[in-house]
């Protein structure tokens, strides 16, 4: 069966956030791609201004309708990222259980986009259903480690509490927990936790990924779309799965941020115009990444 993602994020007409920094990359690694866009925007929020549209629940039903109605419904995989209603997120559960019931053997990727570094940037409204009606039908979830906190109702300090943490999101059902960032490396490294469940044995991960001295935006959602390519690709081996995403990333930032330092002349205060994420100079190391940043099993 052709390999057929139906991605459900946000959009921009400029740059690479949400839906823009998924696509490319699953159709590079051999995904069909269908899109719909919870917001489309000129550009990420991120710049001074941004202008303009909110899908709503309603119209993503006349979208999903049209696709029944075809019998173009049949997907390998679904995808989720940034939703800015409970309305819209609620439609979204009918989705994926309308999705499941076409092919039950569909894998729903979840990237629970609700905040970072202590403060949500979507309606309080949404952890509730994320965690009670979200969750639960997800296969794989990638969230930050403030993500992971709120979800799980769990203080994160130390590895043993990202264990627990991890093993909160199997008890609700999810296959595969891959925290994309946390606060447990330090100022040269960030860490990142993987968890998987298969047949009653466990694999564990944790691997530190270089930083880079500034902040970009669309890698969340860049990651989430690599690892679901990967984990097919791999069948599901966790460590292979989660290298390979770390180097296509690591090589498409450190390309990001040298073209940044030049178009801005060395600057050390970059735009975001300028550190819009370089994935079509990066189809090499998204194709072929170099697993250089190694996964350590716990």
């Amino acid at each position: 069966m052709v390999v057929r993602v139906l991605s459900i994020q946000s959009h921009v007409v400029s740059g690479y956030v949400g839906n823009k920094s998924a696509c490319f990359p699953l159709q590079v690694l051999g995904f069909e791609v269908d899109t719909i866009n919870s917001v489309q925007f000129s550009n990420h929020t991120g710049y001074e201004c941004f202008r303009g549209q909110v899908l709503n629940d309603m119209e993503l039903e006349d979208l999903v309708e049209g696709l029944k109605r075809n019998k173009l419904d049949r997907y390998t995989h679904l995808l989720t990222g940034y939703i800015g209603s409970a309305s819209f997120l609620h439609k979204v559960k009918s989705v994926v259980e309308h999705l499941k019931s076409v092919n039950p053997g569909l894998i729903y990727v979840c990237d629970p986009v609700m905040g970072d570094n202590g403060k949500m940037y979507v309606p309080e409204e949404l952890l509730p259903l994320y965690r009670e009606h979200i969750i639960p039908i997800a296969d794989i979830v990638t969230p930050n480690q403030f993500e992971a906190e709120i979800l799980s109702g769990l203080k994160i300090s130390n590895e043993g509490d990202a264990v627990k943490a991890m093993e909160w999101f199997h008890q609700q059902g999810v296959n595969t927990v891959v925290f994309s960032s946390t606060d447990l490396g330090n100022d040269k490294e960030l860490m990142g936790m993987a968890s998987s469940t298969s047949n009653g044995t466990g694999t564990k991960l944790q691997i530190r990924i270089p930083r880079l001295p500034v902040n970009f935006t669309g890698t969340g959602d860049l990651f989430a779309a690599l690892l679901l390519a990967w984990m097919h690709h791999s069948k599901n081996d966790l460590q292979v799965s989660i290298e390979n995403t770390v180097g296509s990333m690591q090589a498409i930032l450190h390309r990001t941020f040298k073209f940044a330092q030049a178009e801005e002349g060395g600057s050390t205060s970059l735009s975001p115009k300028s550190l819009e994420l370089k994935l079509v100079q990066s189809i090499e190391d998204i194709q072929k990444p170099e697993r250089k940043v190694k996964a350590v099993k716990f």
